[in-house]
């Protein structure tokens, strides 16, 4: 697997280590079954997702499309859940931007409650209006639910590259740190939420972001 579980104390940290990180149908499933193991444990819980080396992710996997267009649609599908899960994840997610964060991987760490992006290598980027790819709505739900609204708005309609300064005066990550103190900085914010009410904060989420979980697919009942 290219997706590892650590422990370290009530944090657990989610490690991505397949190369680019792209979003394709063997990902996708991979993160899924990340997710049923994660939400399976009780008891206080807070979770960090990195990546490594040069990219945390670098979205969709459009090479794989390009030989076997079949897989689109079901990456996508698959893609929109993920994200509909990890907004109502009932646990504080923070995401280390490890390296460049673009296309459908911005969007995924907009789902996390906290980001933190290292500040010597990678840019965060929704490349898309450069592409020729409109977002879905599922998509734009995602990004317009965590972010301020003036940086969802220039980031999607201009597709600019944002190093961590800019991306963190804008609101679009939470803190900036060198790659030595990233993950510690991550664990750092994670750890003080574990031990919170995870029911209240599952209520919370649904209260917050449920429409745009529910584009996604994904919907709860009010508990």
């Amino acid at each position: 697997m290219s997706i590892d579980i650590e422990v370290q104390g009530d944090v657990r940290i989610v490690r991505w280590d397949d190369g680019e990180n792209r979003m394709n149908l063997d990902s996708m499933t991979e993160w899924h079954a990340v997710l049923d193991q994660l939400e399976t444990i009780d008891g206080a819980l807070a979770v960090v997702v990195i990546g490594t080396g040069k990219f945390f992710s670098n979205g969709l996997d459009l090479d794989r499309f390009m030989v076997d267009a079949d897989q689109a649609g079901p990456t996508i599908d698959l893609l929109h859940q993920l994200f509909g899960r990890l907004l109502l994840f009932p646990g504080y997610i923070v995401g280390a931007l490890n390296g460049h964060t673009f296309a459908a991987g911005a969007m995924l760490s907009c789902c996390f409650d906290a980001r933190v992006m290292r500040n010597d290598r990678g840019y965060w980027c929704l490349p898309e209006v450069d592409l020729g790819l409109p977002l879905t709505e599922a998509m734009t739900a995602v990004v317009t639910a965590r972010l301020p609204m003036e940086a969802a708005h220039d980031a999607i309609l201009t597709g600019q590259r944002y190093c961590a300064e800019d991306a963190h005066a804008l609101g679009i990550v939470t803190d900036t740190s060198d790659d030595e103190r990233l993950l510690g900085v991550a664990v750092d914010l994670a750890e003080p939420m574990a031990g919170k009410n995870r029911q209240v904060i599952a209520e919370h989420k649904r209260l917050l972001f449920g429409a745009a979980a529910a584009l996604c697919g994904i919907s709860v009942a009010p508990r």
